[in-house]
């Protein structure tokens, strides 16, 4: 670990209060360099935890004074300061031990969980997470931070970070346990989202009707299961996702492709840090690169099991339903349908589209539709880079009927074979582990940023809506 350290502020801290005693058994504790991964470790752990301690003592984030918010501030960033020197120096070494040198491929959330287990006080405990859960997005204390953190440097590891990668690619229990049922009945009922298979395709269906297929907590294993559903399937060779039809008074029996990220769950607190995480990692990612493999081969070109992907976006395809148009082989847009990522009005990074979107429609609109909340419309010119076709809303069904023909008459072999060779241009591993490494940072301090809140009270009108 550097020798270089943030100070703990003693003045600080005793002006709101905290036992000088403590303060300075805290200070005597703070981490210099060893060089020892097993002394820094401990090292870190010992601060970690007394520093947590100490911001125990504070009041609960709403009922704080100036001053021990000023407090809270200057613990969390000698904390987050003692976490970075300590990862910078050895995550490789951290990462190796959370999965046997790399020979347990393990989940995110079952890393950061046995992070927080292994080297106390890196990440929040489970006590600590579910706590912050029971709180609404402006009242948290902001334990996730610090899972952002050190995901953003095991993702930085070319080593650890293609690990992860590979890990979140393996398909997931629940899809193993449905796998043999839905070959047999060509069904799987979800709850959010369900899967059919039809001929050679298989449809995955969002269905949140109260909330215009909005996604959220409550999709997100489902959306991945379906996903693994139609990859594992051999009997399918195309996937394709559309949204169900919702009761939405003004859109009442349309079929939505989705509403985006469910912001009044997102206000109310009820969607954790790692939703964007695993949402990315798992099954967006799998749409676009498949299902890896058992082993994992660093270094060498992907092996994958994946298919071709059709969306159909009707009605709209906001937030991460936008998204998803990034990732599929062939999008088919009913006319008029409105496409757009309202990252500006959110506050929020719109998941990999900073990677993706200027792919399809070049840098200067890319950064108008992020950054100043351009919105595409299915149909107008602007809108052709991210539509395949165009259609009249009530010839969805035909379109997508006839490109699953079109799309299977060439074998499943050649078709991801082609996809992965087109992505070894457009977006390698390598670049997709970088970006990723930046996103879990900055992504978790605008999840619990009060400029999200305000956001969410100003565009949303959140304060009045109920989950």
């Amino acid at each position: 670990m550097s020798a270089a350290t943030t100070p703990v502020p003693a003045g600080v801290l005793a002006g709101a209060g905290l036992p000088g005693r403590e303060i300075a058994a805290w200070s005597a504790l703070e981490p210099s360099a060893r060089g020892s991964f097993p002394a820094d470790a401990r090292a870190a752990s010992e601060f970690l935890t007394h520093g947590e301690r100490l911001l125990g003592r504070l009041p609960a984030r709403p009922r704080r004074t100036e001053t021990e918010r000023a407090a809270a501030r200057a613990i969390a960033a000698a904390l987050d300061d003692a976490r970075e020197r300590f990862l910078r120096a050895h995550v490789e070494s951290v990462y190796g031990a959370l999965t046997a040198d790399l020979s347990r491929p393990l989940r995110d959330r079952e890393l950061v969980e046995e992070a927080a287990e292994r080297f106390p006080g890196l990440t929040p405990t489970r006590a600590e997470l579910a706590a912050e859960l029971e709180l609404e997005l402006g009242d948290k204390a902001g334990a996730e931070l610090a899972q952002g953190l050190f995901l953003s440097h095991v993702l930085s590891s070319p080593r650890a970070g293609s690990h992860l990668i590979h890990a979140m690619l393996r398909p997931t229990g629940e899809a193993l346990e449905r796998l043999d049922d839905f070959r047999a009945t060509g069904v799987a009922d979800l709850g959010p989202a369900h899967v059919t298979r039809r001929g050679r395709a298989g449809f995955l269906e969002l269905r949140n009707p109260r909330h215009l297929n909005a996604e959220d907590d409550t999709t997100l294993a489902a959306c991945e299961c379906g996903v693994d559903l139609i990859l594992l399937d051999p009997e399918i060779e195309v996937g394709v996702l559309r949204g169900g039809p919702v009761d939405h008074p003004r859109h009442r029996d349309a079929r939505v492709f989705g509403a985006g990220l469910n912001l009044t769950r997102l206000y109310r607190g009820r969607i954790p840090f790692l939703f964007f995480i695993t949402r990315d990692l798992g099954y967006v990612n799998k749409i676009y690169r498949g299902l890896s493999g058992p082993e994992h081969h660093p270094g060498e070109p992907e092996e994958s099991t994946e298919k071709l992907w059709i969306a159909a976006a009707e009605t709209y395809a906001i937030g991460g339903a936008c998204q998803l148009l990034h990732v599929v082989d062939h999008v088919i847009a009913a006319r008029g349908c409105r496409l757009y990522l309202p990252a500006r009005r959110e506050g929020i990074i719109p998941g990999a589209s900073n990677l993706r979107l200027p792919r399809f429609v070049g840098d200067r609109l890319a950064r108008r539709a992020i950054v100043s909340g351009l919105e595409f419309e299915a149909g107008t010119a602007a809108a052709d880079p991210l539509c395949d076709e165009v259609v009249e809303p009530e010839a969805v069904d035909e379109a997508i009927a006839a490109r699953v023909r079109a799309l299977t008459s060439s074998g499943l072999v050649n078709a991801a074979a082609n996809r992965r060779a087109l992505r070894v241009g457009q977006e390698p591993l390598d670049l997709f582990r970088r970006y990723m490494a930046t996103f879990a940072k900055e992504q978790a301090h605008c999840h619990l940023s009060p400029a999200l809140v305000r956001n969410l009270e100003e565009h949303w009108n959140a304060r009045e809506r109920s989950v």
